[in-house]
């Protein structure tokens, strides 16, 4: 679920291993290339956190970033 905190919308995802997870992040990518808004996020073996803002406004959470977490929740529903 995500929360909104310092300014910053934060989320993590799990999976089984690595491998869910890197395959998870490259659909993120294409996913992300495509809007032109590029998340700060991680990757420690199964798990993908992310913290989305918007650069261009101050670094404060915007409708673009709340647009990528539906997108990332979504490719997450399908890969369950």
């Amino acid at each position: 679920m995500w929360k909104e905190e310092d300014n910053k919308l934060k989320n993590t995802f799990e999976f089984r291993d690595f491998k869910e997870a890197f395959a998870f992040m490259t659909d993120v990518a294409f996913a992300v290339d495509e809007l032109d808004h590029h998340p700060t996020w991680t990757n420690t073996y199964n798990k993908v956190s992310f913290e989305l803002h918007t650069h261009d406004a101050g670094n404060i959470v915007t409708d673009k970033d709340r647009e990528l977490a539906r997108i990332v929740n979504e490719i997450f529903e399908k890969r369950k």
